[in-house]
């Protein structure tokens, strides 16, 4: 069943009140122009004129954001890169290949992100340091939903090595316990600190085990009477069988290991070993996956994702893909208690561990502020041949129409649209029809840039595009009087009637003068002179005059020469006859 369309958000423009002032608009290519008009209602008219205000709405506003320049320019070329890719590899090495991709992608977000976090930190203007800190948030949350695409779509590890990857995941985006780290051990006595049993249950919540077991040596190191208690504990730590990446045991023995390390630390436990230190008893609590007891210590994962994996590693170390929804559902609902509700970045994060792509960039595509996400990632998992089956019911299929929505955010700014042509290049439906509507509309501020556009447009064969920019730019050559450009670009357009037109003014300029202002262009004619038969009558004519001055020298000399003159004069009567015809 087809989905129904939701009504629009209203946008709210700053400074427009609707009900005293009307408004006009007029769309672009990338932008809309909106101007409040002089027409009042009846009840409100004003004596004075006023100045009426004008106001740009931009479809894309990201694509002029300074900072994600970088980004732009970055993932294109990775993008075209994985484009011109012709060896379509097979098995773990094409997997390798497009998980490198991905990875490439996520080092240009974090790489805009560490710039938008510099600039939040150096800028003394309020509301520019909110502008940066909220990109921060928006490409912090970009790049934790586009690493749990990779673990889950590009990479889909078996049981086992996914749980490796989802703990690389936590520990890389959810707690940064770093900075408290460095307080703790700063400290003179750091098993003294109010945060050191914070900051080993955080190692412990995300399977670090080395780094807790460090900080516990200290603990037994400061007080004797818990030189027993972190001795076992150590061991308990020590010996967690932990799925590996490069392992070669089975999910069979892994299980029995884990089963077996699962009732030692219950029987510790019961034995009332840590019953005196409840730090250490909450721990090994924690290693047993005991909810209750992780659920108390939400405030140090922060998030219901964070919760989930940690659950995943103490209680189902060894989960499959395909039970992953569940776990993630039921780990939201605990995490949340009722409290409040799910935000869109848990709705996106739910459907990748449902695997359901096609609601991961739906949410996307809403949540986000550009289209930028959707459309490099949803090519990458095209590529992983992951979205064959997916058309949109006008014809075209999901990675074009995100792409060509993306390009023409990019076709509205005035560089960044030479990007833009290689997006379309690769939209094999629809690309070049969209880049034929978006390159006409291209304002031609300079030579340079017309030349851009043009050579753009003779490698595509875009021949009316080619004939339009020639004559406008031949157009905009005459009106400011550069005869010598106009007839160049007229030529190139293969304009016979301009052409002509502009030779009138040439042969008039001479009649006028006596000489060409662009002698070289006329000379250098060559074939482009068969164009017209007025070209080809100025490409002969400095040369026929040329010959006549040298001869009339010797003009009492020969007869030949006289007559030579005399046609001449009746050369230049039948030229000043065309030039005021």
């Amino acid at each position: 069943m087809e989905e129904v369309d939701e009504d629009p958000s209203v946008t709210l423009i700053p400074g427009v009140n609707s009900d005293k002032k009307q408004l006009c608009f007029a769309w672009g290519p990338g932008e809309m122009l909106m101007c409040e008009t002089l027409f009042r209602s009846a009840e409100n008219q004003d004596k004075s004129p006023g100045c009426p205000y004008v106001y740009i709405i931009r479809k894309d506003q990201d694509v002029y954001s300074q900072t994600l320049r970088k980004l732009f320019n970055e993932s294109h070329g990775i993008f075209v890169g994985l484009q011109k890719d012709e060896k379509e590899k097979a098995g773990k090495s094409r997997t390798a290949q497009l998980v490198r991709v991905s990875k490439n992608y996520r080092s240009v977000i974090r790489a805009c992100m560490e710039d938008s976090h510099q600039m939040a930190i150096s800028t003394r203007d309020p509301a520019m340091h909110l502008h940066h800190s909220t990109q921060v948030s928006i490409l912090s949350a970009m790049e934790l939903i586009w690493n749990l695409c990779e673990i889950m779509f590009i990479e889909a590890a078996p049981a086992g090595p996914l749980l490796c990857h989802l703990l690389d995941w936590v520990r890389l985006h959810v707690c940064d316990v770093d900075n408290m780290v460095c307080e703790v051990l700063r400290n003179e006595s750091p098993t003294k600190h109010e945060n050191f049993w914070n900051v080993v249950t955080i190692f412990v919540l995300q399977g670090r085990m080395d780094e807790a077991r460090q900080l516990l040596s200290k603990e037994a190191n400061a007080n004797p009477t818990s030189v027993n208690m972190c001795k076992i504990l150590d061991e308990l730590m020590k010996k967690m069988p932990v799925p590996s990446l490069n392992s070669i045991q089975t999910l069979t023995e892994l299980e029995l290991k884990w089963q077996h390390w699962h009732e030692e630390c219950q029987r510790f436990l019961k034995d009332g070993t840590f019953a005196s230190n409840p730090h250490m008893e909450t721990l090994c609590k924690i290693l047993l996956g005991d909810e209750k007891t992780i659920l108390e210590k939400k405030d140090l994962m922060t998030t219901w994702y964070h919760f989930l994996v940690t659950r995943l590693l103490y209680c189902h170390p060894t989960v499959k893909h395909v039970e992953l929804h569940v776990y993630a559902q039921s780990s939201l609902d605990l995490f949340l208690g009722g409290e409040s509700s799910p935000e869109p970045l848990d709705s996106i994060l739910l459907a990748a561990f449902e695997f359901d792509i096609h609601q991961v960039i739906k949410e996307c595509s809403i949540a986000l502020s550009n289209w930028w996400f959707v459309a490099h990632l949803t090519d990458l998992l095209d590529h992983c041949n992951l979205l064959q089956s997916h058309n949109l019911y006008f014809g075209s299929n999901m990675r074009e129409y995100l792409l060509l929505e993306y390009a023409s955010g990019l076709f509205s700014h005035h560089s960044l649209w030479q990007l833009a042509v290689d997006y379309f290049d690769h939209c094999p439906e629809y690309g070049r029809a969209y880049l034929e509507h978006h390159i006409e509309r291209i304002p031609l501020d300079t030579e340079r840039k017309a030349l851009k556009v043009l050579r753009i447009c003779e490698q595509r064969m875009m021949s009316e595009q080619v004939r339009s920019i020639c004559k406008i730019m031949a157009m905009k050559a005459v009106r400011n009087n550069r005869l010598g450009s106009a007839l160049s670009w007229s030529i190139r357009a293969k304009d016979a009637a301009f052409a002509t037109l502009i030779s009138d003014r040439f042969l008039k300029e001479y009649c006028e003068r006596g000489t060409f202002s662009d002698l070289d262009l006329i000379d250098n004619l060559g074939p482009s002179m068969l164009l017209s038969d007025r070209l080809t009558f100025l490409d002969a004519l400095p040369k026929y005059v040329s010959l006549v001055c040298c001869l009339s020298n010797y003009w009492n000399r020969s007869y030949c020469c006289r007559l030579c003159l005399g046609f001449t004069q009746q050369v230049f009567k039948h030229l000043r006859k065309l030039v005021l015809k």
